[in-house]
């Protein structure tokens, strides 16, 4: 047989010569009946006649319509059926009838009916066959008043309708509500001795059923029966899906059991019709039994929604055996099991705390990457997954976990308490990298994060010995919008200092007061005095006047002592010179502290400086101390400094003579 391709027209009309000599019908007519394309069949069919290869007969050009209407190509349909005349070739009813039915399928009612009357203006003959053709494409459409009136027309022509043609009617008829003409017809039928048959009977049963009216659908039912008319699979479906439409699921029940009774065996669309009705009214025993019995005949049902609604319906009654049979029957079935299934068992396993069976679930979900499929259109909620991805990291699974999450990203989940839970497994298991990349991910994605998260991944970072990465997430959390607590920037700044990261130290410091945390003076006063003794006094003394901003002054007496102590003279100098100029609280004897030791280093210049703002503010030191510095700066040749602190020494002892006298 030749086939058809895509290929250029001359080329294929070429190969097609080269290949076939001659043209007979059953060639032409084969090769268009087995035309997958029908803009290929429609060119082989004016190839052939144009180049004078072959006339086409009525069967071809049947053929043709056929394929044409098919496709929704009843312009060229219409055109071929019209210009047969020119042709030499009679219309045919049947042509007409093709399409008349293919502007119906189409939805295009109006055409149909222009088909219809043109038949009478060109004079082709119309049979029943005809009127029977426009009465379904009117009836689906719900044009049943313009369906009496051509039932009445074709009546006076004096064509007699047929059992077909009543029940065509009567389908309509119920399709649009319309009860009482349906029934006025049915007996109209009967009047005409036209014995109603089981499609008659089913098209009653139906139409009742789809106004829910259950006992007259009953009673043609048993009226069918009383006339020796077998009732079929399709009278049993029907009844079943009528009594399940009005909430009679047990009399569903009752005629299904009847008709197994009687030999009858239920298809896909009994058994579909009944389980959603059984899963409506909680019936999910008798909706096992119905699965089970579909399973062993490997029936599967016209609407895999289904499955849906029955791992629902067991899990609600508490059936998680069934739940799961469920699943397994939709595998021997073969019908794809999608995320949004096993999330399903899933999210109740882990309800009813049967953990294990979820997780053994969950290994199958990742093994198999059912969530990747591309055509999955019911995906895991996060009911489901976030359950289960709490308890394996909550269990030291938290890397099985993550491979569940990242196939969930990969399309489009970006869950928050999911992320959370998986840096707080992460952490707590002692990984803190693998939680600061989620985090970071969480962070570019602008995926909101807990405090909770961030607290567990600093106090993993400092467990395992990692200061610097501690800080780095203590910043992150900061930057996140949430506040540490006091205890976490202490356990953050002892870990620094212990690691001799001072000045880090001090910037954890620096931000714990400016978030307003005023606690933890005593490793304040150490991070103060290690910044002092290491040579940063410009950052220390910034720190201080933080401190003191916020109400918390140091030791500075204690500091002075220390720092003096360990020879560090300079620091000690510029300490007690911040200390001077903003009228700081110091302790006398600090003053003689520092001086001693300036002057012991031989610092005698920079004791001199000291020393005259001390005397400005009316500071009292040793006696001894003024006359040691007065005879160094003499030996090294600094009289105008010796000169002017005697002067000032004279001038602060006349003002407290004077002092002392007034108060006497």
């Amino acid at each position: 047989m030749l086939i058809l391709r895509q290929r250029h027209p001359e080329a294929q009309e070429n190969s097609i010569r080269n290949l076939v000599p001659s043209f007979d019908h059953e060639l032409v007519y084969n090769v268009l009946h087995g035309a997958k394309n029908s803009e290929h069949a429609l060119q082989f069919f004016r190839w052939v006649e144009r180049a004078g290869l072959f006339q086409h007969t009525r069967e071809t050009h049947l053929k043709i319509i056929e394929i044409l209407g098919r496709a929704s190509k009843l312009n060229h349909a219409r055109c071929i059926l019209l210009d047969l005349p020119q042709k030499g070739v009679e219309w045919d009813e049947d042509m007409w009838v093709l399409l008349i039915e293919s502007y119906g399928s189409a939805g295009i009612v109006q055409e149909s009916v222009q088909l219809f009357q043109k038949m009478e203006e060109l004079g082709v003959q119309r049979t029943i066959k005809t009127y029977d053709a426009l009465f379904k494409v009117i009836m689906r459409r719900g044009r049943y008043g313009m369906a009496k009136r051509y039932f009445n027309k074709m009546l006076k022509e004096g064509i007699e309708p047929t059992r077909h043609t009543y029940n065509l009617m009567i389908w309509g008829f119920f399709l649009s509500s319309k009860v009482e003409s349906a029934v006025r017809f049915f007996e109209e039928m009967k009047s005409r001795e036209i014995s109603p048959d089981v499609v008659t009977y089913n098209t009653m049963i139906n139409g009742y059923c789809r106004v829910k009216n259950m006992e007259e659908a009953e009673k043609y039912f048993v009226e069918m029966k009383g006339r020796n008319l077998e009732p079929s699979v399709i009278t049993y479906t029907t009844l079943i899906k009528g009594f399940v439409s009005a909430g009679g699921v047990d009399n569903a029940l009752r005629f299904l059991e009847e008709m197994k009774k009687f030999g009858i065996k239920p298809n896909a669309i009994t058994y579909s019709t009944l389980l959603p009705g059984l899963c409506d009214a909680d019936k999910m025993s008798e909706a096992d039994k119905i699965l089970k019995e579909m399973v062993e005949r490997h029936i599967a049902p016209n609407d895999d929604s289904i499955f849906t609604r029955l791992l629902s319906g067991q899990c609600k009654a508490g059936h998680l055996d069934a739940a799961a049979d469920v699943l397994k029957a939709m595998i021997r079935l073969s019908i794809p099991t999608e995320a949004g299934h096993y999330g399903i068992l899933i999210e109740n396993f882990c309800k009813a705390g049967a953990y294990q069976r979820a997780v053994q679930l969950l290994d199958k979900l990742i093994e198999k990457e059912i969530i990747l499929r591309p055509q999955t259109t019911l995906q895991m909620e996060p009911s489901a997954y976030n359950p289960v991805i709490e308890h394996l990291c909550n269990n030291g699974q938290t890397r099985k976990a993550e491979m569940l999450l990242r196939q969930l990203m990969k399309m489009g989940v970006q869950d928050p308490v999911a992320f959370n839970y998986l840096i707080r497994g992460h952490s707590k298991e002692g990984t803190p990298e693998s939680a600061s990349e989620l985090l970071t991910i969480m962070v570019r994605r602008k995926v909101v994060s807990e405090a909770s998260a961030h607290v567990s991944l600093i106090e993993s970072y400092l467990t395992k010995g990692d200061p610097a990465d501690a800080k780095s997430a203590l910043d992150t959390m900061i930057e996140n919008g949430h506040l540490p607590d006091s205890s976490l920037y202490r356990s953050v700044m002892e870990s620094l200092f212990a690691d001799g990261r001072v000045q880090t130290a001090s910037r954890v410091m620096m931000t714990m007061l400016e978030k307003g945390v005023k606690e933890h003076m005593d490793l304040i006063a150490k991070i103060l005095e290690a910044l002092l003794l290491r040579g940063h006094v410009e950052e220390a003394l910034g720190r201080i006047e933080l401190l003191m901003q916020n109400g918390l002054a140091p030791n500075f007496d204690n500091l002075l002592s220390i720092l003096c102590e360990k020879g560090k003279t300079i620091a000690a100098l510029k300490l007690l010179d911040h200390c001077l100029q903003r009228d700081y609280s110091v302790d006398f004897s600090s003053y003689d502290k520092v001086l001693d030791g300036l002057l012991a280093a031989g610092k005698t210049l920079n004791a001199y400086s000291i020393l005259c703002k001390i005397t400005e503010k009316g500071g009292v030191t040793d006696k001894n101390s003024y006359e040691d510095l007065i005879k160094t700066l003499n030996a090294e040749g600094n009289t105008k400094q010796a000169d002017i602190l005697s002067r000032m020494i004279m001038a602060s002892n006349s003002k407290k003579g004077k002092k002392q006298a007034s108060m006497a």
